[in-house]
């Protein structure tokens, strides 16, 4: 690991990512359904080709979730979250899920050590609900400012 020194404390030392996503809304239904998904990440050297990729694509899988599905409110006589138990939390399964698209750019970043890599942790994860908002965005005209974007909020 680089020592730091003068020229190591000019640097911030992060990963950075953009999400690319198609949705397509049906308009009797209105409900919205994610068909083609890419992530491009900046992380430095990438040591374990495969893991990497399998960290992007859960990350991705995270944020749709997010976008359409998951919800968990508080019921308002007693603060406790409504959903008490994990069988009726809904999560993303294969059919939620289309093919995602997982690029690097691989470029090492001398700066933060010298073998130039950095965290891929949660790249993937954040900005991918964004991402689905957008794109849902693009595809009615409606904006939705709150997770998860559910029918009422579309229609």
């Amino acid at each position: 690991m680089a020592q730091p020194g003068a020229e190591a404390t000019q640097y911030q030392f992060h990963s950075f990512g953009a999400h690319f996503c198609e949705v397509r809304v049906n308009r009797f239904t209105g409900e919205p359904r994610v068909t083609r998904f890419t992530t491009v990440v900046d992380i430095g050297r990438v040591v374990n080709a495969q893991a990497t990729r399998s960290q992007l694509v859960g990350g991705v899988i995270f944020g749709i979730g997010h976008a359409l599905l998951e919800d968990n409110p508080p019921e308002l006589d007693t603060g406790r979250l409504a959903g008490s138990n994990l069988a009726d939390y809904l999560v993303p399964v294969n059919a939620d899920i289309p093919a995602i698209d997982v690029h690097w750019l691989g470029k090492p970043d001398p700066v933060i050590s010298d073998f130039g890599a950095r965290g891929v942790g949660e790249v993937g994860t954040v900005g991918s609900a964004a991402a689905v908002g957008n794109a849902i965005f693009n595809a009615t005209g409606t904006r939705v400012r709150d997770v998860p974007i559910t029918l009422d909020k579309l229609l």
